[in-house]
């Protein structure tokens, strides 16, 4: 199960709204071995397409050295879909490279870039893929996380 809190479950979401009619991406990291998604960090679409994502290959770069001192670990993988339902698709099946991560798709299909609805009104799904193999998730947001940190968005321009 993915446990989120509530203030990256909008975020993403945003994210996912403010980059249709583009698929967006990003990573949630959080401290090693402790499967919590804390720090939200929306990427750049390379590929810049409403049916593809890419991640940059600089940001990329950037944000593994920057989880490496940090202990961190990508909890959360995302992207979203723009015209389709939020399941992995075979190039997304086959791209997953990271087999404890939580593969969380948005789909904007049916809302796009409205900003007025609540983050409720999008589908959100989470999938753990290995090996080739995927498995749907339960999702439980949090409005917070009981240790009492709150958790950052980090903007890379």
């Amino acid at each position: 199960m993915l446990r989120i809190d509530r203030a990256t479950y909008d975020a993403i979401v945003a994210h996912s709204r403010r980059d249709h009619p583009d698929e967006a991406c990003g990573v949630v990291a959080g401290p090693e071995g402790s499967d919590r998604p804390e720090r939200h960090i929306p990427m750049l679409n390379a590929a810049r397409s409403p049916t593809f994502y890419e991640f940059d290959s600089a940001d990329l770069l950037k944000l593994y050295r920057e989880m490496d001192a940090r202990d961190e670990v990508p909890v959360v993988v995302y992207h979203s879909h723009t015209a389709t339902e939020a399941r992995p698709s075979r190039t997304d099946i086959s791209y997953a490279s990271e087999p404890e991560a939580h593969y969380v798709l948005v789909s904007t299909r049916e809302h796009g870039a409205q900003t007025g609805l609540a983050g409720d009104d999008v589908e959100f799904r989470s999938f753990r893929i290995v090996d080739g193999q995927v498995t749907e998730e339960d999702v439980d947001v949090v409005e917070s996380y009981l240790f009492g940190h709150s958790p950052t968005t980090v903007v890379y321009d």
